[in-house]
């Protein structure tokens, strides 16, 4: 199975560090995940106490400001010389405000767009999650503030909107924005009437609306891939997937449906890839492969191959690492952030939500990755985004949007039924499953 494994250049002596978290909490399940027993109640601890070895790195601060929190496994190697290598980036990443952990809010963020009209609608529609943790009808009059900021932000900026649309989508777009608007009326209502309850679903409501806006609103794929990567199998937009897995020998969940967005635009190759491999169903009834608290991984094939064998060439398909940072129009290829001296570049799909979707590699082969793929389970506040050690070493290409906590229960050995594309399909191109027939 390949490696999720970091070798910052950190001095050190040979040293270990067990540590363990066992966090609790309550959970609904969700629409698409099914119980053996109802009359059981659902299991709440999301990661068990566990010890881990971390060779050979000093990084004692590191893990008392979180910054290794939620890494699976880490080998450190020495190297005296590197004193002055600024691996981590400095503490005031750390509180410069929290990190943005939403999977939905985080793909919002990563589009390539520049309308700040719509961010202005998008924000304060967000903080309505914010405004429901506080106590009491308090919470009812902060989520009336964040409607009215969010309806006037709609009303001062439809034209700007608007004008934001590509041509080709402008159409839908407008249907999308009229949708909103009444939806906001409606949410105002919602909050007159004292109804609570209701707030929640009607936000994701109107977030899915605004989301879908900001996707009228790019026209085209923005970049061109790298010459050498063209003619892989790539994902020139977004696709949705939905995976089913069996769950065994667990008294509360017989069976999950996790649907996951995948970016191709942040991550063409990567998520192109995957894509590609769904539709050749290679996925279908492969065993979740490691599951130990932080991560869920799977993808290794049996046999000796760790990846996919194409059948056009008998080889394992490789893919180049492929990072997107902030600020730049195309990713970065074959090479970490760190190997870079990209130290405090931030990603543009950072590892800040549970159930961040990566492909896992060979440790000190940045372009092995092939069909073995991983979802990190952490708490985002604990590892923000530039302020651990996933962050521009392991290329991000999706997040799971609906049962994500679900991951947690699944164990070595449960098995994916299926993966499916759902939506998007029509922005892979150059499928290799079709030339396979």
């Amino acid at each position: 199975m390949a490696a999720i494994i970091f070798s910052p250049n950190i001095p050190t002596n040979h040293i270990r560090f067990p540590f363990s978290q066992t966090h609790s909490w309550s959970r609904r399940l969700g629409p698409r995940c099914s119980l053996q027993n109802p009359q059981q109640p659902l299991l709440s601890n999301r990661s068990k106490g566990r010890s881990f070895s971390l060779k050979e790195c000093a990084i004692s601060v590191a893990l008392a400001v979180g910054l290794i929190t939620g890494v699976p496994a880490l080998d450190c190697s020495v190297n005296a010389n590197a004193a002055a290598s600024p691996v981590f980036p400095d503490l005031s990443v750390l509180i410069s405000g929290p990190p943005i952990k939403d999977p939905g809010a985080l793909l919002r963020y990563a589009l390539p767009i520049d309308n700040k009209a719509i961010r202005e609608v998008q924000k304060p529609l967000e903080d309505i999650t914010d405004s429901l943790k506080v106590a009491g009808v308090k919470a009812l009059d902060s989520v009336e503030r964040n409607v009215r900021q969010a309806s006037r932000a709609l009303k001062q900026g439809k034209t700007l909107i608007i004008s934001g649309l590509a041509e080709s989508k402008k159409d839908h777009g407008v249907e999308l924005l009229d949708k909103l608007e009444a939806g906001m009326d409606d949410l105002q209502q919602i909050v007159e009437d004292r109804n609570r309850d209701a707030v929640a679903p009607k936000q994701k409501e109107l977030l899915q609306y605004v989301g879908g806006v900001e996707e009228d609103m790019v026209d085209g794929f923005p970049y061109e891939v790298p010459e050498e990567y063209r003619s892989m199998p790539l994902l020139k937009g977004r696709a949705t997937v939905e995976m089913k897995v069996k769950v065994k020998d667990n008294p509360n969940i017989d069976q999950c449906v996790f649907r996951i967005v995948l970016d191709g635009y942040n991550a063409p190759v990567t998520a192109g890839n995957f894509v590609d491999l769904v539709e050749r169903h290679f996925y279908d009834g492969i065993e979740i492969q490691r599951a130990d608290g932080f991560v869920v991984q799977t993808g290794d094939p049996e046999g000796p191959a760790e990846g996919f064998i194409d059948p056009s060439t008998e080889k394992t398909r490789t893919i180049p690492l492929e990072i997107m940072v902030e600020g730049e129009k195309a990713p970065v290829y074959g090479a970490t952030l760190e190997e870079l001296g990209l130290y405090k570049a931030q990603t543009k799909l950072p590892f800040n939500a549970f159930g961040t979707m990566a492909m896992a590699r060979d440790e000190f082969e940045d372009n092995s990755a092939s069909s073995q793929v991983f979802w990190l389970l952490k708490e985002s506040e604990l590892t923000p985004s530039n302020a651990n050690i996933l962050d521009g070493r392991y290329a991000v290409f999706g997040y799971v949007t609906e049962n994500e906590d679900y991951l947690a229960d699944l164990k070595v050995g449960d098995v994916i039924e299926s993966i499916q594309v759902v939506a998007g399909l029509d922005n892979l191109v150059n499928p290799s499953y079709k030339i396979a027939g």
